[in-house]
């Protein structure tokens, strides 16, 4: 009988794994479904996460500054107050080790608001949307971005599959403009 109560105590105790044993299962379905290398896709997440904080220490909440990295390319949207912040912007995100390339869309001026973040934020999800139902466009290689109603298109994708995305992506609503940075297959 004492044998039983064992039995029933280790699921309880193993309860606390499982957030960590789904989140590793989880990140390794996203990185067998991405076309970037492992190391690559691990050098992006901690790019991501070095320029962000650095940026963050330097200027705190003077600044909106989002910081994406693809396959060690790295493109910076956001605004900022001033050339000199710009520029230094630049600086700190090109500082960070394992960073191939920067492309710098910061616009010079007041932080956006949550009325315009909110919209972005619905923009991405419309064109996410559209490539999970999308039969051309793999949705888990193509990263959207959107900016002031800039819709950024980042991937390793074939020239089909980047036209495609980028056909879909400008006719949705509220898109201003669309701009494609993805290194092509073919």
């Amino acid at each position: 009988m004492r044998k039983l109560y064992w039995i029933f105590l280790i699921p309880p105790l193993l309860s606390g794994c499982f957030p960590v044993v789904a989140t590793g299962v989880g990140a390794g379905a996203l990185m067998a479904a991405d076309r970037r290398t492992s190391g690559a896709y691990i050098d992006d997440e901690s790019i991501e996460l070095k320029a962000s904080n650095r940026i963050s220490e330097e200027f705190k909440d003077s600044v909106h500054v989002n910081v994406t990295s693809y396959n060690r390319s790295v493109l910076l949207t956001g605004e900022v107050p001033s050339e000199a912040a710009k520029t230094r912007v630049e600086q700190i995100a090109r500082s960070v080790e394992n960073v191939r390339s920067i492309t710098d869309e910061l616009g010079i001026m007041q932080n956006s608001s949550f009325g315009s973040r909110s919209n972005d934020i619905l923009i991405t999800t419309k064109i996410k949307g559209q490539f999970l139902s999308s039969k051309t466009v793999p949705a888990n290689v193509v990263k959207v971005v959107t900016e002031r109603g800039v819709v950024y298109l980042l991937g390793i994708v074939s020239h089909k599959e980047g036209e495609d995305a980028a056909q879909m992506a400008s006719t949705t609503d509220g898109v201003k403009k669309v701009v494609k940075l993805f290194e092509y297959t073919d």
